[in-house]
């Protein structure tokens, strides 16, 4: 029965609501954006839009390719070569259940998702700092660990970001192993006649019959790119939700989805282009 119970509830999360302005210098969203490193679909909706501007077509449409990897060894990505050649900054983070974590040897800490009872262990490893002392003996630590103690290997996503080196290198350098080249799926749709909430930008917890909560927002937002009827009529057994009170029905609005392995200066990039978009005046006032 304790496992039926924690099957139907919603697994651990956290949904942080914010009020900032994108042109404000202390707004956090470029920091939020550039520490959330795996990125496997972006989606944003545009009301009263029924097709892309030229600039945010041709970005979303050209976003990049990423590559996967089979089995590939973790002390890979620790050699100086594969460091010196690829990474100018950043970490190796590893989440790891609790038994592989203790056969690694390492040193790391709980994850934050874990619950009361620690289950799964992050490890962290600062690259540029390891490839600049391949003497020391915590280079040697865990180099031994990924080759000896616990030969770790993966299937690996690699999403690319032009820093210098050509993207065709990326190709050669895993041609040992198996590595392919795949392309963002895209799709574009325009929905008529969409109910959208109303928003107030000068208070996240909403006004009862004036407007809706960020965490309302938030979950019309998912119910829109589920395509889910938003009515709540009563002969409709698949979904009983409604569009939070009072909201507005707009004739037309834009909803575009990118799916892959996406890199958050790639995200910050089409960002900024939706934020130049919104610079002329639109019938729309906002824009997820």
């Amino acid at each position: 029965m304790a496992t039926l119970r924690r099957l139907q509830e919603a697994p651990r999360h956290l949904l942080v609501c914010e009020k900032s302005n994108f042109g404000h210098d202390k707004s956090r969203h470029k920091h939020l954006v550039e520490t959330h490193y795996h990125n496997y679909r972006v989606s944003f909706l545009i009301p009263e839009c029924g097709l892309l501007s030229k600039e945010l077509k041709d970005l979303v449409m050209d976003i990049g390719p990423y590559y996967s990897v089979k089995n590939l060894p973790l002390y890979e990505l620790i050699t100086h070569e594969f460091i010196n050649t690829f990474v100018k900054k950043g970490k190796l983070i590893l989440s790891l259940d609790k038994d592989t974590y203790e056969e690694t040897g390492l040193q790391g800490h709980p994850s934050r998702y874990s619950g009361r009872k620690s289950m799964k262990f992050i490890i962290s490893i600062d690259l540029m700092d390891l490839s600049l002392n391949l003497d020391s003996k915590k280079y040697r630590r865990i180099s031994w660990s990924f080759k000896e103690k616990k030969p770790l290997k993966f299937d690996f996503l690699l999403a690319w970001h032009h820093t210098g080196t050509e993207e065709s290198t990326v190709m050669s350098y895993f041609s040992k192993y198996q590595i392919q080249e795949r392309q963002p799926k895209v799709a574009l749709s325009t929905v008529r006649e969409l109910q959208c909430p109303v928003l107030q930008s000068s208070g996240l917890a909403g006004e009862p019959e004036e407007a809706c909560s960020a965490l309302e927002f938030f979950d019309w937002l998912g119910a829109v790119f589920c395509n889910a009827d938003l009515n709540n009529e009563p002969y409709d057994f698949i979904s009983t939700y409604c569009c939070p009170q009072p909201n507005t029905v707009v004739a037309q609005a834009l909803l575009c989805t990118i799916t892959g392995f996406i890199s958050p200066e790639k995200i910050l990039v089409l960002l900024e282009q939706l934020c130049h978009y919104f610079d002329e005046p639109k019938l729309a006032p906002w824009s997820p």
